[in-house]
């Protein structure tokens, strides 16, 4: 496999005229940042004698730049899998966000072959091909890279293009086409979008257990962590880890000093930040009046909620969908505790599930 590109020029010159369609996929590195670094870019390009594959190196000059433009083409298909945080790297690094999107993952799901499958084993199971797993864990900022690890990268975008024929033709013969545009479509959105979870309380188990005005103090917290650690570009369990948090709005403290006391206590405190994190504990927000309650989650009716469970398993079985595919256990929460259907079960999923939980979300 030939070292990855690295002047602008020589990538421009691969993509004329431009292609039809593109495999695509990142190596990319999340340890020690927020944002994922992308290290490697995988480009498939279909040709008339197979893929031609063409590494990128994103840490050369210019190559973000000449980059962007395939990227945000609407008239290149790109196929990717399971790609939600290959396209926030894409974003970050280049601006943009790679659409319109053909994810074999979810085509995967809904031709019914099965959910959330790896891309090897997808390969496996579609075209027979077994694929080496010895890079996996490699260190993909370093230069140069290995010839193992330049082979391991150019076999995730090698069989795109037949898994998309496949799939593609299997969602074709089951009139699920539309189904596949529309999740892509969504997962491009939320990939392009910026903003904050606006209720990051609602993820932690613990905040089950605390009272509102405890959930108020945790929300705070969390609605700044999460800003903090997007400016500097720090994992947020860096800037403020759960345990500590949940402590802090449980038991807050009565004055600056005690908070200081808490994290001396603490090894992995932001001791640096403790002025800011004690102003943000005795802020309110202007929203937190609706919060929604986590602790709602101990009062819910779990013979309903087993219902609907029961109603969308008999629905996916008559679909031909795999388990979890239809309406994920969480989603259903969302919709039994506010009464409304989430953003995720929109579309043809609603279209699908409405009339079997109607009648059942009517019970009360």
């Amino acid at each position: 496999m030939s070292a990855p590109i690295t002047d602008p020029t020589a990538l421009q010159a691969r993509f004329a005229p431009r292609p039809a369609r593109i495999g695509l996929d990142t190596e990319f590195i999340r340890e020690r940042t927020y944002w994922p670094q992308l290290a490697l870019v995988q480009i498939a390009i279909d040709g008339p004698e197979g893929p031609d594959i063409v590494l990128v190196d994103p840490l050369a000059p210019g190559i973000v730049e000449a980059l962007a433009p395939v990227l945000a083409d609407p008239a290149i298909l790109k196929i990717m899998h399971s790609p939600s945080e290959d396209l926030v790297a894409f974003r970050h690094a280049c601006g943009t966000v790679p659409a319109p999107l053909f994810d074999t993952q979810l085509a995967a799901a809904l031709a019914g072959i099965g959910s959330g499958l790896g891309y090897q084993k997808l390969v496996e199971q579609l075209t027979g091909v077994t694929l080496a797993k010895g890079e996996t864990r490699s260190d993909w900022l370093r230069r140069p890279l290995s010839a193992s690890q330049l082979e391991y990268a150019a076999d995730d975008v090698r069989h795109l293009f037949e898994l998309h024929d496949v799939l593609d033709h299997r969602l074709g013969e089951l009139g699920r086409r539309d189904w596949l545009a529309e999740d892509a479509a969504r997962t491009v959105a939320l990939a392009a979008s910026d903003a904050l979870e606006p209720w990051p309380h609602l993820s932690m188990r613990s905040a089950q257990f605390l009272d509102i005005d405890a959930q108020r103090r945790l929300l705070r917290l969390l609605r700044w962590r999460e800003s903090h650690a997007r400016q500097s570009d720090r994992p947020k369990s860096w800037i403020l880890d759960n345990e500590l948090a949940g402590a802090l709005a449980r038991n807050p403290p009565i004055d600056l000093a005690g908070l200081q006391r808490e994290f001396d206590s603490h090894p992995k405190a932001p001791r640096k930040l403790a002025a800011t994190v004690w102003e943000v504990l005795n802020t309110p927000l202007d929203d937190e009046t609706d919060i929604p309650d986590a602790g709602i989650a101990e009062r819910r009716d779990r013979n309903r909620l087993r219902r609907l469970q029961s109603a969308v398993a008999a629905r996916s079985a008559e679909l031909g969908l795999p388990d979890g595919v239809l309406a994920s256990r969480r989603w259903l929460e969302i919709l039994l505790d506010q009464g409304t259907w989430p953003d995720a079960l929109a579309g043809w999923r609603r279209e699908a599930l409405e009339p079997t939980l109607a009648p059942l979300l009517a019970e009360g």
